[in-house]
C-alpha cells in the first residue's frame, strides 16, 4: 500500500492540464516534431511518437496539427530544430526536481529555469544530483473501486513489472519503459482503461509537503511548468 492521495494528486494534475490547453498543444506538438524527426513518422515502428500522438489525441488536438507537427520532424515542413535538455535541482523542504526541456536555444532555457528555482525558494543542482531519486517506468492509474484482483491477473500476463494498491483504493500498473504500449494496449482489450497513463520517472519516495511550504513548492512547479521550454516537470513533492 502506498500514496494515500495519489488520485487526488491524479485529478488535480490533470485538471490543471485542461486550464492550458492552448500551452498543452504546444508542448505536445514539440514533442511529436522531435520523436518524428529520431524515429520517422510512422507511429507503428516509433514507440515514442505513438505516446506522443496518443496524449495530443487526449487532450483534443487537431488532426491536422499532429500531422503537421509529424512532418515537420521529418522534413516534409519546415520547422525548428530542437535539442533535449534535463535540468535537475531542489525545491522547498528539499524535495527533488527533474525538469525536461525541448528548446532551440539552451542558453536562454537554462537562464529561464535557474531564475524560476531561485525566485521560489528552490536551486538548480548538477547533473545527476536527483536523478537517482526516480525509477524510468511505464505508470498507469486506475480509479478506485477497479477490480484490484482481475486488474492484477491481466497485468501480469501481459507483463507488468508490478502492481500497486494506494490508500485511497486508486491501482498503479507499473511497466518497463519499452512495454508500456503493450501493457496499455493489453489491459485496454481486457477491459481495464486507465484514467492516466505515460513514460514517467516515478519518485522512489515522496517528501510531503502541507501549509506554507506546499504554497511555495506549488508557485515553484507553476512558473517551471510555464516556460515555453518545459515539457515535463518530475518532483518528489506530493502537496
Amino acid at each position: 500500500m502506498a500514496g494515500h492521495s495519489k488520485w487526488a494528486n491524479i485529478q488535480h494534475r490533470k485538471g490543471r492540464q485542461d486550464e492550458r490547453r492552448g500551452a498543452a498543444f504546444s508542448k505536445v506538438a514539440k514533442e511529436i516534431t522531435v520523436a518524428a524527426r529520431m524515429g520517422g513518422g510512422d507511429t507503428a515502428f516509433n514507440p515514442r511518437l505513438r505516446l506522443a500522438v496518443d496524449k495530443a489525441k487526449a487532450q483534443n488536438m487537431p488532426k491536422d496539427r499532429i500531422e503537421n507537427a509529424i512532418k515537420k520532424g521529418t522534413g516534409d515542413l519546415e520547422g525548428v530544430e530542437y535539442v533535449e535538455i534535463r535540468y535537475e535541482g531542489y525545491g522547498v523542504g528539499g524535495a527533488a526536481v527533474m525538469v525536461d526541456c525541448l528548446t532551440d536555444n539552451k542558453t536562454r532555457t537554462v537562464a529561464d529555469v535557474r531564475h524560476a528555482f531561485s525566485k521560489h525558494g528552490g536551486n538548480m543542482g548538477a547533473d545527476g544530483c536527483v536523478a537517482f531519486q526516480f525509477k524510468h517506468c511505464g505508470q498507469m492509474v486506475f480509479a478506485p473501486g477497479a477490480d484490484e484482483a482481475a486488474l492484477m491477473d491481466a497485468a501480469i500476463e501481459a507483463g507488468a513489472e508490478d502492481v500497486v494498491t494506494n490508500e485511497d483504493g486508486s491501482i498503479e500498473v507499473l511497466t518497463a519503459p519499452g512495454n508500456f504500449i503493450a501493457v496499455r494496449d493489453a489491459l485496454e482489450t481486457a477491459g481495464f482503461k486507465p484514467e492516466f497513463g505515460e513514460v514517467t520517472m516515478k519518485p522512489e519516495a515522496e517528501a510531503e509537503l502541507s501549509g506554507d511550504d506546499a504554497v511555495k513548492m506549488q508557485k515553484l512547479l507553476d512558473a517551471l511548468e510555464n516556460l515555453d521550454d518545459v515539457q515535463e516537470i518530475y518532483t518528489t513533492a506530493v502537496m
